[in-house]
C-alpha cells in the first residue's frame, strides 16, 4: 500500500497557535512531536511508501518535520485550490512511478489518533476491499455523540459477505442537534473523517464515470510530465477550487464504507484539543511556563511567551498567549475562532 499525508491546511480555528505561515499540523499539540510526524509515523505502519502533500508556503517546514523523506516524496501543492485537485497532483506523481493497481490510502495530517494497531487494521481491511471489488473504500468513525459538525456516512449492507465491509448507501451534510441524535441511535451512520483507500486504476474509473470535469483536469495534468515546472504549477493553478468529497467521493454510486476500529479527535477547535490532552482534577489543561491562576475550571491555558500570565475565576475558558497574538475564548464557542482569524488576517 501507498499512504499519501494531505498537510496543505491553514489550521485558522486553532489560531494564534496556528497561523498561515506555521498551520497546526506543524505545531505539537498532544505531546512531543508535532501533528504530522504522529501522522507519518501511523502511515509507516500500513504503507511500503509515504507521500506528504504540503503547500508550497510551508514546504520547506515539512521537509525540515520528516527528514527521514526524500525530494521525490513531496508533492507540493503549487497553491491552494481544495481537496479534490490536491488530490489529482498526488494522483499524477503516484502515477508515474507506482503499479496502476497498488492501493493508495489518503490520510489527513492533523487528526489525533492514539491506536495505530487498530488504525493500521482498519485500513488494511479497506485495502483489501478496494482491491477486491475495485472500489474506493472510506473509513468511517463510529460517534460518539450527536455531532453537529461532521457529515455522515450512511450504510447499508454488508459488501459481498465481507466482515466490517459495507456498502454506502448516502451521504448526509452537518445536521441539526436532533437528527445528530437520530443518526446515532439508528447505528446506521458513521461520522465522516475524510478517510479513503484506492488505486489509480479505480480513481481514474470513478472520475470517466461519475465526475467527466474532473478526469479532464486529472489528463490535464497527466500531460504535463514534470509537476514540478512552471507550466505545471500555471496549468494547476487555473483549475476551481473544490473539496474531494463534493467533486468525486460523494458522486460515486459503488463506495465501500470500513467502520473503523480505532480512537480519533478532529483538532478542529481549542475544544477538541482539550479534549485530546490530559486534564487536572478540576478539568484544566495548562502549558507552558509563567501560568498563575486561582479558581479556574474546566479551562484549557497555553503560554506560549516568557511574561507571566494571570487567569481568575474562569470555567469553560480557553486562554493562549503567543507572539502572533492573544486569545481569550468560551470553550464552546471555540469553533468561531477561525472567523476572527481571517479578520485578523486581512488587516495584516
Amino acid at each position: 500500500m501507498i499512504a499519501v499525508i494531505i498537510a496543505g491546511g491553514s489550521g485558522t480555528r486553532l489560531w494564534p497557535l496556528s497561523t498561515n505561515s506555521y498551520p497546526k499540523q506543524l505545531l505539537k499539540l498532544t505531546g512531543d512531536k508535532s501533528l504530522v510526524q504522529n501522522t507519518y509515523l501511523r502511515a509507516k505502519s500500513i504503507a511500503d511508501t509515504v507521500y506528504v502533500v504540503p503547500d508550497v508556503s510551508h514546504a520547506h517546514h515539512l521537509k525540515k518535520q520528516l527528514p527521514e523523506l526524500g525530494e521525490d516524496n513531496f508533492i507540493i501543492e503549487p497553491g491552494r485550490r481544495g481537496t479534490a485537485n490536491c488530490i489529482l497532483t498526488a494522483l499524477c506523481h503516484i502515477a508515474k512511478r507506482h503499479k496502476a493497481d497498488e492501493p493508495i490510502a489518503f490520510l489527513s495530517a492533523d487528526h489525533h489518533i492514539r491506536d495505530i494497531e487498530g488504525f493500521a487494521h482498519s485500513f488494511n481491511i479497506a485495502a483489501e476491499a478496494s482491491v477486491a471489488n475495485n472500489a474506493i473504500t472510506l473509513i468511517g468513525i463510529e460517534p460518539t455523540y450527536p455531532a453537529t459538525g461532521f457529515g455522515y456516512i450512511e450504510r447499508d449492507g454488508e459488501a459481498g459477505g465481507a466482515k466490517d465491509v459495507y456498502k454506502v448507501s448516502s451521504f448526509k451534510e452537518k445536521p441539526d442537534f436532533v437528527t445528530a441524535r437520530d443518526y446515532m441511535t439508528s447505528g446506521k451512520y458513521l461520522w465522516n473523517c475524510g478517510y479513503f483507500v484506492g488505486s489509480i486504476n479505480t480513481f481514474v474509473n470513478s472520475m470517466k464515470l461519475f465526475t467527466p470535469n474532473l478526469y479532464e483536469n486529472y489528463k490535464k495534468l497527466m500531460a504535463i510530465k514534470d509537476d514540478k515546472s512552471k507550466e505545471f504549477e500555471k496549468t494547476y493553478l487555473n483549475l476551481e477550487k473544490d473539496s474531494i468529497d463534493y467533486a468525486l467521493i460523494e458522486k460515486v454510486k459503488n463506495l465501500l464504507v470500513v467502520p473503523a476500529s480505532f480512537d480519533w479527535i478532529d483538532l478542529g477547535s481549542f475544544k477538541d484539543l482539550h479534549a485530546a490532552n490530559l486534564s487536572d482534577e478540576f478539568g484544566n489543561h495548562f502549558r507552558g511556563k509563567n501560568i498563575e491562576y486561582l479558581d479556574v475550571a474546566n479551562s484549557y491555558v497555553r503560554n506560549e511567551e516568557d511574561k507571566p500570565i494571570a487567569i481568575i475565576g474562569l470555567d469553560n475558558a480557553v486562554v493562549i498567549n503567543t507572539k502572533d497574538g492573544i486569545l481569550v475564548s468560551r470553550k464552546d464557542l471555540s469553533q468561531k475562532v477561525g472567523d476572527i482569524a481571517k479578520k485578523i488576517q486581512t488587516k495584516q
